[in-house]
C-alpha cells in the first residue's frame, strides 16, 4: 500500500497514459481509423477538412470526458466493494452469536 501511495505522490500513476501494444486489436483500430481519415481528407475541400477536423477534435473531447467519467465510477464502485466487504453487520445466514 505504501508504494502505491508514493507512486501516486510522486506522480508515477497515470492512469490516463498507456502504451498500445503492436499488433493489438486497438493497435489495428487505430490505424483503420487514421487511413479513412487521411482518405477523406484527400477527398474534400478545404472547408469540408476544417468541419472533418472540428468534428474530429470534438469526438476526441467526448472521449477523453468519457474516459474520466469511468475512471472515476470505476474507482468509486472499487472502494464501494472494499467498504462493503469490511462490513461485519452484513446479514449473513449465520444464527446464534456467531
Amino acid at each position: 500500500m505504501r508504494k502505491t501511495l508514493e507512486d501516486l505522490y510522486y506522480g508515477n500513476i497515470t492512469p490516463n497514459e498507456q502504451r498500445m501494444t503492436p499488433g493489438s486489436e486497438m493497435a489495428k483500430a487505430v490505424a483503420r481509423v487514421a487511413s479513412c481519415e487521411k482518405h477523406l481528407m484527400e477527398q474534400l475541400g478545404e472547408t469540408e477538412q476544417a468541419i472533418l477536423t472540428k468534428l474530429i477534435r470534438s469526438q476526441h473531447e467526448i472521449n477523453s470526458i468519457t474516459a474520466v467519467e469511468n475512471f472515476i465510477l470505476g474507482i468509486r464502485l472499487g472502494v464501494r466493494l472494499m467498504a462493503e466487504c469490511m462490513d461485519d453487520n452484513d446479514s449473513n445466514i449465520r444464527t446464534g452469536g456467531e
